[in-house]
């Protein structure tokens, strides 16, 4: 059993019968009335937020979370799949235990899956990837002048917006957690 005062984020508690990972907490001590823990828990069923309150040094049980390094092997339509690095065994992923990053993981990346028993529960993945822009309408010349931005298709088959002087072919930059174009890649 954990207290409020052991909140972390990414800590992973049972709240109602589910598990439930801590996205923001705060410690408030309004006026003269008792202190309490304001938390922001994400399902890690359904992704759904829930707003909650604890009383400062209540109890709480605290679900101990395994990390696996796992290879991700393809995508079959319904789940991702994942073999483990050290046992060679494969297990399909829930892209909801991926989160928004999904799209942008390409075959043979190492990931960091986060388990509870034999399930998992959520994902570690980088920060920023290089991927080939697949897909877009060619750049012109002089179109660095304007923030204007293009719809482009990378290799993983996900669609992001890009700067007019992207071509096709080119090896750019994107932010896993935003699905948002960062850079060229040299």
């Amino acid at each position: 059993m954990a207290t409020t005062g052991d909140f972390r984020i990414g800590m992973v508690i049972r709240f109602n019968g589910e598990l439930h990972r801590i996205e923001e907490y705060i410690h408030r001590t309004p006026g003269n009335l008792r202190a309490f823990v304001q938390v922001k828990l994400r399902s890690l069923k359904s992704g759904r937020i829930t707003e909650t309150r604890y009383r400062s040094g209540e109890e709480v049980e605290e679900v101990r979370v395994e990390q696996k390094e796992f290879q991700y092997l393809f995508h079959d339509g319904s789940s991702f799949q994942f073999m483990d690095k050290q046992s060679y065994e494969q297990m399909p992923v829930d892209e909801k235990a991926l989160g928004v990053g999904a799209k942008f993981i390409k075959e043979g990346e190492t990931v960091q899956l986060q388990m509870v028993g034999m399930d998992i529960v959520g994902a570690e993945l980088p920060y920023n990837v290089e991927l080939k822009v697949t897909e877009t309408v060619p750049g012109v010349k002089g179109d660095t002048a304007t923030g204007a931005q293009k719809p482009a298709t990378l290799e993983t088959g996900a669609v992001i917006n890009v700067p007019l002087f992207i071509n096709e072919g080119d090896t750019i930059r994107v932010d896993v957690r935003t699905g948002k174009y960062l850079e060229r890649a040299n």
